[in-house]
C-alpha cells in the first residue's frame, strides 16, 4: 500500500462520495466490488476486493443476515447480531485501505462516524509438502509453506510450550508483509532477542520480497560473501535452533525462515546428525569438514604444484602428470579456470532446468564434455578428477548458501596460487581468517567456539557426544538458562527389575 501521512478522519460522508474516495484510492481498478443496499430509509454500503475474501462467507454470514434479518441498521446492532470473524471500526482513510487489502469487507451505513470490517480473507495456500532445498534421510521432512499462519501452525504443534513466543510486525512501506519473531522466553538472550527487533523495526523499505531477502537487511557484515543468518525450510531445523537460544524470524508468502546468532560451524550442522547413533553423526560432520578443506585448497594447491613447486609431486605422480599436460596448450592457471568455470556453468544449467532434464544434463554434460576436453588436449585427467572432486566436497555442505560461498573463494585462491604459488595461497587463507574474526552474527563471534576458546562447546559443533553429555546449551549464544537437565540425573540408570 501507498504510504499516505494523512491520519484525519473522513467520516461521516455520503456514499457517492466514500465510493469515489475508495475509486480513486485504488485508482478506478475493478477489483474494488461497492454495492449500496437501501431498507428502513437508509443506506448502506458493502465494499471489498472479490478474489481477497471467502464469496460463501460474505453471502451466508454477512450479507443474508443483514438484509434480511436486522430490522434496525446501526454500527451497534451489527456488531451485535453479527459476531463472524475479526471485526475492526476505524475513520481513518488509510486504515480502510489496510484493511480491504487485507481481505476485509466493508460495511458503511450512510451518516455513521465508523466503517465497521469483517476479515473473511481467501488465502491460497498450497499443501503441506516435503522439502526441496534439504534432503533428509531420517527425520521428519515436512517443509514450510508460503503461509505464515501454516508456519506458526506447524511451529506450535512442534514445540508446544507457552514459552514459544511471536511478535508480530508488518515491513514494508510500498507493500507491507507480515514478519514473525520468533523465541524462546526462558532461553533467548534479551540482548539478541533485542537487536534483531531494533534491526526488523528500523527498517525503512518498500517491501520485502522474501525471507532470504530481508535476512540480507538485517546482517552485520552486508559485504561479507559469507552468510550471517542460518536459512531453512525445515520446521524441525528452525525449532531446534529456537530450542539452542536462538531467535529466528518467518516471513509472509515465504517458505523459509532464518536464525541467529550461529556461528561458521553451524553451517555443517544437519538435524539428522541428531537422529543417528552418536558416533556416525560425529563421522559425517568431521567428513564434512573435511570436504570443506578440500573443496577450497585442491585446485589451488594442483596449481600452485605444478607452475611453482614442483618438489611437492612425487616422482612418478609427476612423471605422469607431465605426460598428461604435455598436449595442453594452456598454463595451469588458465586450464584450472576454464575447468572450473565449466564445472559451475553445469551446475548452474542443472539447477535452472526442470528436476528430470536437469540430472540428466549434468551427468551426460559432465561426461561428455569432461572426455571431449580430455580428448581435445585443452586439460588433462589429473585436473578433471581434482575439480569432480572438489565439486563433490561442496556438495557436502548442508547449507546452499554456505556451499556458494565456498566456491566462489575457490576462484581467488586459484590466481593466487597462479601468481605466486604456495606463498599466494597462504595470504589469501590468512586473509579469509582475518575476515571470518572480524565478523559477527547478532554481534557474537562467527567463529565460536574456536574465537573466543571455549572447549565445552566442541561437542555441540565438531563431532557428537552420547546424549547424556548434552546438559549444557551452546554457551557462545549466550542463553539465559545454560542447563537442559541434570547430568547427573541422565547418567543414572533406573531400571526396575523384578
Amino acid at each position: 500500500m501507498r504510504n499516505r501521512k494523512s491520519t484525519k478522519p473522513f467520516l461521516p460522508t455520503t456514499l457517492d462520495n466514500l465510493k469515489q474516495t475508495l475509486q480513486q484510492s485504488f485508482y478506478k481498478n475493478s477489483d474494488l466490488t461497492f454495492t449500496v443496499h437501501k431498507k428502513h430509509g437508509k443506506k448502506l454500503a458493502v465494499f471489498f476486493i472479490s478474489y481477497q475474501i471467502h464469496t460463501d462467507v460474505l453471502r451466508d454470514s454477512l450479507l443474508k443476515p443483514l438484509l434480511e434479518d436486522l430490522k434496525k441498521w446501526s454500527n451497534e446492532e451489527i456488531e451485535n447480531n453479527i459476531p463472524i470473524g475479526t471485526k475492526e471500526k476505524t475513520d481513518r482513510l488509510e486504515h480502510a485501505l489496510e484493511l480491504i487489502i487485507s481481505g476485509s469487507a466493508g460495511i458503511y451505513i450512510e451518516g455513521e462516524t465508523e466503517i465497521l470490517f469483517y476479515s473473511m480473507l481467501n488465502k491460497e495456500k498450497r499443501a503441506l509438502e516435503k522439502a526441496e532445498t534439504e534432503s533428509l534421510v531420517l527425520g521428519p521432512k515436512i517443509a514450510f509453506t508460503e503461509s505464515i499462519i501454516t508456519n506458526m501452525n506447524i511451529l506450535r504443534w512442534r514445540i508446544r510450550s507457552n514459552d514459544l513466543v511471536a511478535e508480530e510486525y508488518q515491513i514494508g512501506k510500498t507493500v507491507s508483509h507480515e514478519v514473525r519473531l520468533v523465541y524462546m522466553k526462558s532461553i533467548a538472550n534479551e540482548a539478541d532477542v533485542n537487536t534483531m527487533r531494533q534491526r526488523l523495526l528500523d527498517l525503512d523499505v518498500d517491501e520485502v520480497l522474501d525471507s532470504v531477502v530481508l535476512k540480507q537487511y538485517v546482517e552485520d557484515k552486508q559485504w561479507s560473501i559469507f552468510p550471517q543468518f542460518d536459512s531453512t525450510e525445515l520446521p524441525d531445523r528452525f525449532s531446534y535452533g529456537l530450542s539452542k537460544g536462538r531467535v529466528g524470524v518467518l516471513v509472509e508468502n515465504s517458505p523459509t525462515g532464518f536464525m541467529g546468532p550461529v556461528s561458521l560451524f553451524s553451517f555443517f550442522e544437519s538435524t539428522e546428525d541428531m537422529f543417528m547413533r552418536w558416533n556416525a553423526g560425529s563421522a559425517l560432520r568431521i567428513l564434512r569438514f573435511i570436504s570443506m578443506i578440500l573443496s577450497i585448497l585442491l585446485t589451488p594447491l594442483y596449481v600452485a604444484a605444478v607452475t611453482y613447486q614442483y618438489g611437492l609431486i612425487p616422482t612418478n605422480l609427476l612423471i605422469t602428470l607431465g605426460t598428461s599436460r604435455a598436449e595442453v596448450p594452456f598454463p595451469p592457471l588458465l586450464e584450472t579456470l576454464i575447468l572450473e568455470f565449466m564445472i559451475e556453468l553445469l551446475r548452474e544449467a542443472g539447477a535452472r532446468l526442470p528436476t528430470k532434464v536437469g540430472q540428466t544434463m549434468g551427468i551426460v554434460g559432465g561426461i561428455v564434455i569432461g572426455e571431449a576436453a580430455v580428448q581435445a588436449g585443452l586439460t588433462s585427467n589429473i585436473l578433471i578428477i581434482l575439480v569432480a572432486i572438489s565439486a563433490l566436497a561442496s556438495f557436502t555442505i548442508p547449507s546452499y548458501l554456505m556451499s556458494v560461498s565456498f566456491r566462489l573463494i575457490r576462484f581467488p585462491l586459484v590466481i593466487l596460487a597462479g601468481m605466486l604459488g604456495i606463498l599466494g595461497i597462504s595470504l589469501g587463507i590468512v586473509y579469509l581468517i582475518i575476515h571470518l574474526l572480524k565478523m559477527s552474527s547478532l554481534g557474537r563471534p562467527y567463529l565460536a567456539p574456536l574465537y573466543p576458546w571455549r572447549f565445552k562447546d566442541f561437542n555441540k559443533v565438531f563431532f557428537r557426544t552420547p546424549p547424556q553429555f548434552y546438559s549444557r546449551r551452546f554457551k557462545s549464544y549466550r542463553p539465559k538458562f545454560l542447563f537442559r537437565f541434570s547430568k547427573r540425573e541422565a547418567k543414572a540408570k533406573h531400571d526396575n527389575r523384578d
